[in-house]
């Protein structure tokens, strides 16, 4: 099978053009091609009045070796990679009869799921146990917040079945290095829950919050048949450590209800936001160090106004689809300033986990159709800024920067005025430094609602001086890149803290913490992932070491990613 990368087609092309192109590209006859898929297809916008669709594509052909002599030494023609996953081992038939302790796995988001789903597939029978409800009792706690103001603290955005990411746009893409096409993989495992096969070739490929729901059902119901265990509504609160020379063993967890598990193995794929886990694991002496993260507002657009901008006279048709956009500036005040987490044709939605607290997040449905485009405008920190709010002394604790997204979350329900509302302001009344006091055409889509306000007053900021400071100065150079950004009218509404995990329980080569062997941190919460399909990815990888270490298979599983800060985190 050879690749062929870099086809270039205008945006309206036939149909039936992309065999010929093939075939002269390749400078063959037309009987020569035996078949053809399309690998991936992206586009080229930046002559927007005429934007090229630009394919990988995978040929079988009769004579393969004659065409590859005949283009050697072209970068755009070649074999092409094998993407098949290989599990590293499966266990026997018989391999709990002496009733050893399964696996745990704590937390069912979509590192959780892909690290239960692949130790099932090697026939592990994982046990997860994820503190909220199953996926469709969340969704209605969750639209409790959104539509009465009424807050379930183990029922929300955060916590559940599925993640946060049931609750965003499904973007299953990401920017991590990887070389064993782990990615295929989790894209491959979406279209067997009911994912659309374009996932598998468009270049940014998203799915929406309803579609997740059944496909999160599906692949709950896979690990169920092949020996997996999922129980709701189990809460870990306490890890159970044998000490030892070198740190200590996993033993086991103990749960609300005060059961205790016996684990020689367990996977924490904890998610960003649960944070009495992570200050019950600080307590007992699990290794994790402060990391940086971002903190900012969302920002909505009318996404007629994104699609223009990016697609000029092709906004509209249907294989662009709504425009999204990726924007960077490097503030004079040393901030870099990024856009994340961009959800075209969407909402912002209210995404906290404690009460009287306001956290914003965006998301959309598959189709991308509502009125407002939305994302984070949001400045990096880092550990060191945790102590200008914390007003404490000392070196800085991995739990700062949890108090410090407190801080501000609990400013910005002081703001909204209760209720969950949330603060916002118009994006000319921002740069003028005055309150808002009605909205324009830009209708804000925040649930449940938003209250309009000064979001820089001076002694009740919304967020910290040089994050305003910053946010300030790059919404006109975004401007200059996105052609009304700066719109007067624009919204934005406070404030998203939760990017990434403001900690990172570090690991070694084997996956485990550094001082608590059988612990396996994993995915956003770690600190090692940032979107589905990077905490997917890390799932994998995580469920694989676990393989090894109880089956004992040697070796280490390669590392095909490093851990997650912002400059990662723009990524997703």
């Amino acid at each position: 099978m050879l690749r062929i990368t870099e086809l270039r087609l205008p945006l309206d092309h036939a149909e039936d053009a992309l065999r010929p192109a093939v075939v002269q590209r390749l400078g063959i006859a037309d009987a020569d091609l035996l078949s053809f898929s399309v690998f991936r297809r992206a586009w080229d916008a930046r002559k927007k009045s005429a934007i090229l669709l630009i394919y990988t594509v995978d040929c079988e052909l009769r004579d393969e070796a004659a065409v590859l002599a005949a283009k050697q030494g072209d970068p755009h023609v070649r074999l092409a990679p094998d993407t098949r996953y290989r599990f590293v081992g499966h266990a026997p038939a018989d391999f709990f009869a002496q009733e050893r302790p399964r696996p745990l796995v704590v937390g069912f988001g979509p590192c959780g799921m892909f690290a239960a789903l692949l130790l099932a597939q090697m026939g592990l029978r994982p046990i997860v146990l994820e503190r909220g409800k199953e996926v469709r009792q969340r969704t209605k706690d969750t639209w409790g917040l959104w539509r009465r103001g009424v807050l379930d603290p183990d029922s929300n955005v955060q916590f559940g079945e599925g993640g946060a990411g049931t609750f965003s746009d499904g973007k299953l893409w990401s920017q991590i290095s990887d070389p064993r096409h782990l990615t295929r993989k989790v894209l491959t495992e979406f279209v067997k829950a009911g994912a659309p096969e374009e996932i598998l070739f468009v270049s940014k490929p998203h799915i929406g919050t309803f579609r997740l729901v059944s496909m999160v059902e599906k692949m709950r119901a896979e690990i169920v048949a092949l020996g997996g265990e999922i129980r709701f509504g189990q809460q870990v609160t306490d890890v159970l450590i044998e000490p030892d020379g070198d740190g200590g063993h996993l033993r086991g967890v103990t749960l609300a209800s005060g059961e205790q598990l016996r684990a020689d193995h367990a996977v924490f794929a904890l998610g960003h936001s649960a944070r009495d886990t992570f200050t019950m694991l600080h307590q007992r002496g699990v290794f994790m160090e402060a990391k940086p993260f971002s903190v900012g507002f969302r920002i909505e657009h009318p996404q007629g106004v994104i699609d223009r901008a990016r697609f000029g006279p092709n906004a509209g048709n249907p294989i662009l689809g709504a425009a999204d956009y990726k924007l960077v500036h490097h503030a004079r005040n040393g901030r870099g300033v990024y856009s994340f987490c961009m959800c075209p044709g969407g909402t912002v939605v209210a995404a906290t986990s404690e009460p009287e607290r306001v956290v914003t997040n965006g998301m959309s449905q598959y189709s991308r159709a509502e009125r407002n485009a939305n994302a984070g405008i949001v400045v990096g920190i880092s550990p060191q800024d945790y102590r200008q709010d914390g007003q404490s002394e000392g070196p800085v604790s991995p739990l700062d920067g949890m108090r410090f997204q407190r801080l501000w979350e609990s400013r910005a329900y002081e703001l909204g005025e209760g209720g969950y509302l949330a603060p916002g302001q118009l994006v000319g009344d921002f740069l003028k430094k005055q309150a808002s006091r009605g909205l324009g055409n830009v209708l804000p889509s925040y649930k449940p609602g938003v209250r309009l306000t000064d979001l820089a007053q001076p002694g009740r900021e919304s967020l910290p001086v040089y994050v305003l400071d910053a946010i300030r100065e790059a919404i006109p150079a975004f401007d200059r890149q996105i052609a009304g950004f700066a719109m007067r009218d624009a919204v934005l509404t406070g404030v998203e803290t939760r990017t990434s995990s403001p900690l990172r329980i570090t690991r070694n080569r084997q996956y485990q913490s550094l001082n608590v062997r059988g612990f396996y941190p994993a995915g956003e919460g770690a600190g090692y992932a940032g979107g589905i399909m990077s905490a997917g990815v890390d799932g994998i990888e995580v469920a694989e070491a676990v393989a090894r270490a109880m089956l004992g298979i040697p070796g280490d599983t390669p590392l095909s990613q490093h851990a997650v800060g912002p400059s990662v985190m723009q990524a997703t």
